[in-house]
């Protein structure tokens, strides 16, 4: 569906202006979205997964974990695909309000990607330089966002998501390969000089916000310099009728799922091109450790 469309149909949860605003701007922060009965499944499962990671001595397929990272003193930067290591994560994609507000901004039928739980952990938490989402995961449109659920209060201080608004609207897409055609998945230093990064808005935000950013839009996250971590819940959802041209570097058994909605009979195709990643099925860990060139890391040019 189109902006255009999506608009004629009336909202369940936002207000016109809200998705409007979406749509000119490529993100969107509401406050307090989710209540506190969720919040609290969501933290529960979270500190289970902290609990397990304990026992975890090197990144794998489920957790990433900070150099530092110890048992007893757990430090990750991600656990891929929590809808798998919990059901209270998977439950919160289909009971939610989320899906609903997605439903908002991306039509009526709605689909699962995939999702990954964050960490800013407390006094260094890692930063996560410019980029855009779609050049990981190509779809024939550009209705795939991401929407952040702060667990807990997340300031200035913690690393909050930010944002370049309107930088959905660059085409053609800058490039997330270096000079030498190696993956770097975030812009080059250049194309960051050339941008206006004066412009970024920050989104903070109270425990159950919703960050939500459109799959073109360049976003950036700053390191943790506070005493006081920020766990990031992230699920990407995508319009029915968005379908991927590549492997999901986070493949899962949910892909695909219809959240809300029906099924598309249809694919709908954006004419404007999208750059292509590696070939994912040789190995993919996080955007921390391809961003901080970390050893092990498998990228195909």
């Amino acid at each position: 569906m189109t902006p255009e469309q999506i608009l004629a149909i009336p909202p369940k949860v936002l207000t016109q202006a809200q998705r409007e605003f979406y749509f000119n701007e490529g993100y969107l922060l509401v406050e307090r979205a989710i209540d506190e009965a969720w919040l609290a499944r969501l933290r529960a499962a979270t500190d289970e997964l902290v609990e397990r990671s304990r026992a975890v001595t090197r990144t794998d397929a489920v957790f990433d974990l900070e150099p530092r990272h110890s048992a007893s003193a757990p430090r990750l930067r991600r656990v891929s695909n929590p809808v798998e290591q919990h059901p209270a994560y998977w439950d919160y994609c289909l009971h939610s309000a989320m899906p609903d507000i997605v439903a908002d901004l991306v039509g009526p039928d709605v689909k699962f990607h995939h999702s990954k739980l964050n960490f800013k952990w407390a006094q260094g938490g890692e930063e996560v330089k410019w980029h855009y989402d779609i050049s990981f995961w190509p779809h024939t449109n550009y209705s795939p966002l991401t929407v952040g659920t702060y667990l807990y209060d997340c300031g200035m201080d913690q690393g909050p998501l930010a944002v370049l608004p309107r930088s959905h609207l660059i085409d053609p897409m800058l490039s997330q390969y270096d000079a030498d055609g190696q993956w770097t998945g975030c812009l080059s230093e250049a194309d960051c000089a050339r941008l206006d990064l004066k412009q970024a808005v920050f989104l903070p935000g109270p425990a159950g916000s919703l960050t939500i950013h459109n799959c073109r839009t360049l976003h950036y996250s700053a390191r943790n310099q506070s005493d006081l971590g920020r766990p990031l819940l992230l699920n990407t959802l995508t319009s029915a009728d968005a379908f991927p041209y590549t492997v999901n570097p986070i493949r899962p058994k949910h892909d695909q799922f219809l959240l809300r909605g029906q099924p598309a009979r249809y694919a709908h195709h954006d004419p404007r091109p999208c750059l292509m990643p590696p070939d994912w099925s040789k190995g993919y860990t996080s955007i921390f450790a391809l961003q901080q060139a970390e050893a092990g890391m498998a990228v195909a040019r």
